[in-house]
């Protein structure tokens, strides 16, 4: 069985896996609701997630009712 004789640093094992994840493209997905492209497992610019608003931009924020104090 084969020995190496130097132990590998952490830089060149972390070089030579680094390597491989460079060669595909990011997975993209698309919003059925806006058509907007994301990264799986991302939110979309538009603040929506699998159907969901979960991040509302500013201009809509001035735009919502505020609640009066009784």
């Amino acid at each position: 069985m084969a020995v190496q004789q130097n132990k590998k640093s952490r830089a060149r094992s972390k070089m030579r896996r680094g390597g491989q994840a460079k060669l595909q493209a990011p997975t993209l997905s698309v919003n059925p609701l806006s058509g907007s492209v994301h990264l799986r497992h991302h939110i979309s610019a538009d603040g929506t997630y699998r159907g969901k608003q979960y991040l509302v931009k500013k201009s809509d924020v001035e735009q919502l009712p505020v609640a009066q104090d009784a």
